[in-house]
C-alpha cells in the first residue's frame, strides 16, 4: 500500500544489505468467505477475515457463529472448531495448504473419534467489508512551510521580471554610484542597467526613489546552516571532511541574515586543526532544500588554521597529547603532510600514466581522501583559506607553499597582517579577509588595530570584512563602514570589503559582486545608504528571487504567532481527553565561532 494509507505495513527493511523480515511480502492473502467440505456432509459456512497477516476466522453451525484461533504460516493453515451440532460432536483438528491458483486449502482432519479424514475449504466468494463513516471531528491540519518552520514560506517565492526604478545604484563597477538609475531583471539576471529602461508592459515596477540599491553582501567566513559542530578535533588533518556534507538549509540565520543584506555565505569549517575540513559557499535560498543552497560549480576551498586554537593553548590540562603543542609543530604538521601528499600524488599518477600492459609490476596506490585533498592543493584545484593573527606565523606559511608550489588564497582575519601586507602581495595571495575592530580577545590579537584593513587595502591587497559570526553578519554592512571611520577608505571602495572584494577572493566574481549586466541578480534595497547606521533591508533577492520583504517579514510574523497558538490549543485539547503529557523542554541553538569550542549558546523554543 501506499506508505501513508492507514493500514500500510513495513514487511522488510535491510541494514547494511542484510535484511530482516516483519512481514513476508510473498505471503498469501487468504481472506473471504469458505464452506468447509467434510466427507459428504452438509458444508458449513466459515468467514476469514482480520488483518492480511494476522487473519481471523469464524465458524457458522446453523444459528451459531463462534470465532476460532487460525494460524497461518507461508501457505500452512491449521485450526480446530468445536461442533456441538455436527456429528461426531466435539473437537476437528484440521491442516491444510494453501493453493493460489484455486483459492481453496485442502488437507487432513483429526475426528473426535480419533480417525483421520479429508477436508476441504472452498472458496466462495471475496470478503465485503462495509466501510464506516469517520465522525470524529478533526482539527484541520496547519499548513505546510518551506523550510518547515517559524518564518517559512506557505508557497515558495519564484524569479520574476521586475524593474527597479530611479534608485540610487551602487554598482562596484567603472559607473561607480548612479543617481537617479534603473535596474532590471528577468530570468534571475540582471538585463540592464541605466536611466529611463524601457520594460515589456506586465513588468513589475519597484520604485526606488529615496532608496539605494546594491549587491548582495557575501560574507567570506561564516558557520551558519551547519548541522553540529564545526570541529573535528581529534586530529591535527581533517581534510577529507566536508561541509557540503552537513549544511542545514533550516537554520534561521540564513532568513535573519538575509534581513541584513547577505546573499552568498561561504561555510568554513572550525580552527581546531593546522587543517581543517572542506568548505562550501551557499546562497541564502530560504526554503530549499541543502543542495539547491550550494552554488553551482562553485572553487573549492579548505580551511587551515594557525595559532593558539591549533597548538590548544586553551583547551585545558588534559589536553597535552596531541600533536602539535607549539607553533613550531604546526608548521612541521604542513611540510609532514605536504610531503606526503606529493609523494602520493606522484605514485598515483605514475600508476594512471602507466601502460596496461606494463601495470603487473607496480603495486596500485590505495586511494585516501585525505592526501587526495592536499594533493589538489599542490595542484591548485583546491584553494586554502587560512584562519591566521600572528605575522611569524603567517610568514611560515607562505614560506611553507612556495615549498610546495603553490600560493595561499586567502588568510582570513589576519589582525597582524598590516605588520606583513607588503610579504602577502609579494606572495600572491586573492584577497585577505579581516575583522573591522575586533581586538584584544585573546593573547595572539594584542597587537590588532581598527586601521588593519585600510592599511592592507591602501597597500594594493583585496581586502574584505567577513563575520565568523551570526550575529554580526547581519550587520556587515555597518563593519564596512568603520573602514571609512578607521584608515579613511572611499565608501565606495569600503562597500566592496562586504561584496565586490570577497568575491574575487572566492573567485566567483563573474557572477555575483557587483551590478553589471549578465550577473545574477542578487539585490538589496536600502531605505538609505548602506554605509549608513540607520540603512536597513527593504527587499532581498536571490536569483532574481525576493527572499526577504520588510513588509511580508511583518506578515511572517504574524503567521508564526497563529501557528504558535493553534499548537497550543491542539497540546490543550489533547491534555483535555487524558492524553499523556510532559514538561515544556527548550533546545539550545549553537552559533559556532572559529575560536575551537568557543560559541554562543543561544535558546530557541522547541518546536514539536
Amino acid at each position: 500500500k501506499k506508505v501513508f494509507d492507514k493500514e500500510s505495513m513495513i514487511l522488510q527493511n535491510w541494514i547494511q544489505g542484510v535484511p530482516t523480515t516483519f512481514h513476508d511480502p510473498a505471503k498469501s492473502d487468504i481472506r473471504g468467505n469458505y464452506s468447509i467440505l467434510i466427507n459428504d456432509q452438509k458444508p458449513i459456512r466459515i468467514k476469514i477475515g482480520g488483518e492480511m497477516y494476522s487473519p481471523e476466522a469464524t465458524v457458522f453451525e446453523d444459528t451459531i457463529a463462534a470465532k476460532v484461533n487460525l494460524d497461518f504460516l507461508d501457505k500452512a493453515v491449521s485450526f480446530q472448531i468445536e461442533f456441538k451440532k455436527r456429528e461426531p460432536k466435539g473437537v476437528y483438528r484440521l491442516t491444510g495448504t494453501y493453493t493460489d491458483s484455486l483459492k481453496n486449502i485442502a488437507g487432513k482432519l483429526l475426528l473426535p473419534s480419533g480417525e483421520w479424514s479429508n477436508w476441504v475449504l472452498r472458496f466462495d466468494s471475496s470478503l465485503i467489508v462495509p466501510i464506516k463513516p469517520d465522525t470524529t471531528k478533526k482539527t484541520p491540519p496547519g499548513n505546510v512551510f518551506f523550510p518547515n518552520m517559524g518564518y517559512g514560506w506557505t508557497t515558495l517565492p519564484t524569479a520574476k521580471s521586475f524593474l527597479i526604478r530611479n534608485a540610487t545604484v551602487w554598482t562596484n563597477e567603472n559607473e561607480g554610484i548612479l543617481a537617479n538609475a534603473d535596474v532590471y531583471v528577468t530570468e534571475g539576471k540582471i538585463k540592464q542597467v541605466g536611466k529611463n529602461i524601457t520594460v515589456p508592459e506586465g513588468t513589475e515596477i519597484i520604485d526606488g526613489t529615496g532608496k539605494h540599491l546594491t549587491c548582495g553582501i557575501i560574507d567570506e567566513h561564516s558557520h551558519i546552516a551547519i548541522s553540529g559542530q564545526v570541529n573535528e578535533s581529534a586530529q591535527s588533518s581533517s581534510a577529507e571532511v566536508r561541509i557540503s556534507d552537513v549544511v542545514d538549509a533550516d537554520d534561521i540565520q540564513i532568513y535573519r541574515q538575509l534581513a541584513g543584506g547577505v546573499t552568498t555565505s561561504h561555510l568554513l569549517h572550525g580552527s581546531a586543526n593546522a587543517i581543517g575540513g572542506q568548505t562550501q559557499i551557499i546562497k541564502l535560498r530560504w526554503g530549499l532544500a541543502p543542495e539547491k543552497l550550494k552554488l553551482e560549480n562553485a572553487p573549492r576551498f579548505i580551511k587551515f588554521a594557525l595559532g593558539e586554537n591549533v597548538k590548544q593553548s586553551h583547551w585545558g590540562d588534559k589536553q597535552v597529547v596531541r600533536f602539535p603543542q607549539t607553533r613550531m609543530g604546526v608548521e612541521q604538521v604542513y611540510s609532514d603532510f605536504f610531503t606526503r601528499a606529493r609523494e602520493y600524488s606522484q605514485q598515483r599518477k605514475k600508476y594512471d600514466a602507466t601502460d596496461l600492459k606494463l601495470r603487473s609490476g607496480l603495486i596500485p596506490v590505495r586511494q585516501q581522501l585525505e592526501l587526495d585533498a592536499l594533493s589538489d592543493i599542490i595542484d591548485k584545484k583546491l584553494f586554502i583559506t587560512c584562519h591566521s593573527y600572528v605575522q611569524s606565523e603567517i610568514n611560515m606559511l607562505m614560506h611553507v607553499a612556495d615549498s610546495f608550489g603553490f600560493k595561499v588564497n586567502t588568510f582570513t582575519h589576519i589582525l597582524e597582517g598590516y605588520k606583513v601586507a607588503d610579504k602577502m602581495k609579494a606572495h600572491g595571495v586573492s584577497g585577505v579577509s579581516s575583522f573591522a575592530d575586533w581586538w584584544a580577545y585573546k593573547f595572539e590579537v594584542y597587537e590588532a588595530i581598527p586601521h588593519n584593513g585600510a592599511i592592507m587595502h591602501k597597500m594594493g591587497l583585496n581586502v574584505s570584512f567577513n563575520s565568523d559570526d551570526a550575529e554580526m553578519a547581519r550587520r556587515l554592512n555597518q563593519e564596512a563602514a568603520k573602514a571609512v571611520k578607521y584608515g579613511g577608505v572611499k565608501e565606495e571602495d569600503a562597500w566592496k570589503f562586504v561584496t565586490l572584494n570577497p568575491a574575487k577572493m572566492l573567485h566567483i566574481d563573474s557572477r555575483v559582486g557587483s551590478i553589471l549586466v549578465g550577473k545574477d541578480a542578487d539585490l538589496v534595497l536600502w531605505n538609505e545608504s548602506p554605509l549608513s547606521i540607520y540603512a536597513f533591508p527593504i527587499q532581498t533577492y536571490v536569483d532574481g528571487i525576493k527572499y526577504f520583504d520588510k513588509e511580508i517579514d511583518a506578515e511572517l510574523r504574524k503567521q508564526v504567532t497563529v501557528e504558535r497558538q493553534r499548537l497550543m490549543q491542539k497540546m490543550s485539547e489533547a491534555k483535555s481527553k487524558g492524553e499523556g503529557v510532559r514538561k515544556p523542554g527548550m533546545t539550545k541553538q549553537e552559533i559556532s565561532h572559529c575560536e575551537g569550542s568557543e560559541f554562543i549558546l543561544m535558546n530557541k523554543v522547541e518546536q514539536q
